[in-house]
Parts: C-alpha cells; structure tokens; sequence
C-alpha cells in the first residue's frame, strides 16, 4: 500500500486493520492530551472504532485521496500522520499529526512532515494547509519551523472537548517548498 521511509529508525506507512488494537492502546495512554485538541478522541471507545477508521482511510487512499498513516519508530506504533482528503480540482490538502507522549519533542513528527509534504508536492499538490488549535503551541511549532504562511483564524470552528475552538490556518505552496528544498 503506502510506506514512507523517513529516517532511520522513523517510518510512515499506512494503517492495517491489524493495527487497531496498538493504535487504541496509544489512544488510551495519550487520551486526556489528545482530547484537548482532537475532535474525534471522544468518539474512539475501543479498537472497533480505530477498525472503522482505518477502513475508512484505507478505502480514501484507495480512492486516490491520499495516506493516513502510522507513525513506526524502531517498529513500535508512536503516533499518526495523515492526509486529509485531497481536493483534486484545486489541487489542495490538509495533513495533521499527533504523536505519543514518549516521543513528543524528539523531531519524530518534524521529520514526517518533511516526508509527507515531499511526496504530496511530488504528487502534484499546489498547497497544502495545517489547522491547529490557537492554544495548541507543540502543534503549532511544526508550520512555523517550517516556513508555513499564517493566514489566519477560524473562529470557533472545531467542537472539541465540549467547547468550541480557534484554529489557525497556515498553508505552505509547491514553490514555496521547493524554494526552501533547495536553499
């Protein structure tokens, strides 16, 4: 299906329905800082629910709308990196991430943005965007490191947590990243 080789030691590739349980597991460990910025935390009761989701994301990869993925470090499931569906006609994405709290700050996540935006540029993609909540510093630090444009705010669009939050937007363009690719 779709594997991505990041660093070493670091992979991508796309879920299985064998992964349900260790993905949930991750879930449980990580629920209560996952729920503060994930809408569907709350909605992921058990490892039928990451089945159904994985079935989900395999049948939008198959439909050429781009990866979901695992995040693999030394061949243990640390997190998740995704694509969301992508908007063919305007050639147009958005990825989001998540990682386990034993890994958070290590550059896992940074390294796989680096992977997942070269290949998405290299599928053709003219922009791609990152949404994070306003509040959420370690989510928002991966478009700034990058060079990402800040755009601006969604106001309140995102129900999480029973409350509404502020996402800011932040996009990064094919030339963009391929000026920076190759400075």
């Amino acid at each position: 299906m779709f594997q991505l080789s990041v660093a070493p030691g670091i992979e991508m590739r796309m879920f299985e329905l064998s992964d349900a349980p260790i993905v949930f597991e991750a879930v449980e460990r990580n629920r209560e800082r996952l729920r503060e910025w994930l809408p569907w935390v709350d909605q992921t009761h058990g490892a039928e629910d990451v089945a159904v989701f994985i079935k989900q994301v395999r049948e939008q990869f198959a439909n050429n709308l781009g990866p979901q993925c695992g995040i693999w470090v030394d061949g243990e499931f640390r997190g998740g990196f995704g694509c969301h569906p992508i908007d063919w006609a305007n050639r147009n994405c958005s990825i989001g991430y998540w990682i386990d709290q034993t890994h958070a700050g290590r550059g896992v996540v940074s390294r796989c943005c680096v992977a997942m935006l070269d290949y998405l540029f290299g599928l053709g993609m003219h922009r791609v965007e990152i949404r994070c909540g306003t509040g959420n510093r370690a989510s928002c630090a991966i478009p700034e490191r990058f060079g990402f444009q800040r755009e601006g705010i969604a106001r309140e669009a995102q129900w999480v947590s029973g409350r509404w939050i502020d996402l800011l937007i932040w996009s990064m363009l094919e030339d963009d990243w391929r000026k920076r690719s190759t400075a």
